[in-house]
């Protein structure tokens, strides 16, 4: 619904890759463009927290401190010229004055989430450009021992998740998930398909949907396991990955990042405990339950993609009706 998601749309559609989003219209002084804080309005956040973690992490407080200091960082010159005392995020990110900010970033996978392999041989060139950026001001081994650090906590949270994962997606294939997806409100295609069943990572019938069609990782109307799920990877698993890079220890284990992962496993550890064990005894004193019906209901529900496609193009999916992705621009 537009009043949830306006903090989402403010950054991917109306700012998104246009010059004045960070040149700022009217004024457009590259000065203006060349301080961290430029980058501040989208990136920061649970799901995407880079602001936070470079502000609080070492290199955020030297440029805190000495940013109002031209002899530390003097904005007037290009950035191929730079000379500050401590790297802005732009200095890392478009080193040299370069646009395409993904060419200095480590291994851009869904912002630290996936279960990538990132030390594979088909990302060494990328590692090595973004060692190479540590090399202006640190030795040749300070910014491989980092990037080595990072890919072990990275490593270490995707196993938390995977058990996470694994304990929800018994739930389900169990068939005591309460409600179970087809006891939700359709998802964004107009299916119920299993909010955890995303891409083709969970491909088969007990996870809904055919083959290749893929879930909506989301917070709301699902059980409170799933919930959790996408919080410990959309979140904390996050904060891990962007605390590591940014020099930010805390981001990576007080401020929920590694300790948030194992608060959330312990929750869907006892949540699934507790479940199985209900499930048990209704069945044993011949109990058969139905979720209640707010599952399905609520007037905000009615302003997703799924039950409008279900009204009015019943049988159809969003996957029928999108030929192309620009149909829903004009549809």
């Amino acid at each position: 619904p537009p009043g949830d998601t306006a903090g989402c749309t403010f950054c991917h559609t109306s700012s998104e890759e246009r010059c004045s989003t960070c040149h700022q219209r009217h004024q457009f002084d590259p000065a203006v463009a060349r301080r961290s804080e430029q980058c501040k309005t989208c990136h920061w956040g649970k799901d995407h927290r880079d602001w936070e973690a470079y502000d609080i992490g070492l290199h955020g407080v030297v440029y805190q401190v000495n940013k109002n200091d031209p002899k530390n960082f003097d904005f007037s010159k290009k950035l191929a010229d730079a000379d500050y005392v401590g790297p802005t995020c732009q200095y890392c990110h478009m080193r040299g004055g370069h646009h395409n900010v993904q060419r200095f970033t480590t291994v851009y996978t869904s912002m630290g989430m996936s279960m990538a392999d990132r030390g594979a041989p088909i990302w060494n060139e990328k590692r090595d450009r973004w060692a190479s950026v540590c090399d202006d001001c640190h030795s040749p081994r300070f910014g491989r021992e980092n990037l080595q650090a990072m890919d072990e906590a990275v490593k270490d949270a995707g196993l938390k998740y995977r058990e996470t994962f694994k304990v929800a997606e018994d739930l389900l294939l169990d068939g005591v998930l309460d409600p179970m997806p087809k006891d939700l409100c359709p998802d964004w295609s107009g299916q119920h398909l299993w909010s955890l069943k995303i891409g083709a990572y969970h491909d088969g019938e007990a996870y809904g949907g055919k083959t290749g069609e893929s879930g909506e990782f989301r917070m709301s109307n699902v059980t409170d396991v799933e919930r959790l799920c996408f919080e410990s990877v959309g979140y904390f698993q996050t904060y891990i990955f962007k605390g590591m890079a940014h020099g930010s220890w805390n981001d990576a284990t007080y401020s929920d990042g590694s300790f948030g992962m194992d608060r959330w496993l312990v929750n869907v550890k006892q949540n699934a405990s507790r479940a199985r064990r209900l499930a048990a005894i209704e069945k044993k004193v011949g109990i058969y339950w139905v979720p209640e019906s707010f599952w399905r209901t609520g007037e905000w529900l009615d302003e997703l993609t799924g039950p409008y496609i279900v009204r009015n193009h019943p049988g159809k999916t969003i996957f029928d009706l999108c030929p192309d992705p620009g149909w829903m621009d004009t549809h």
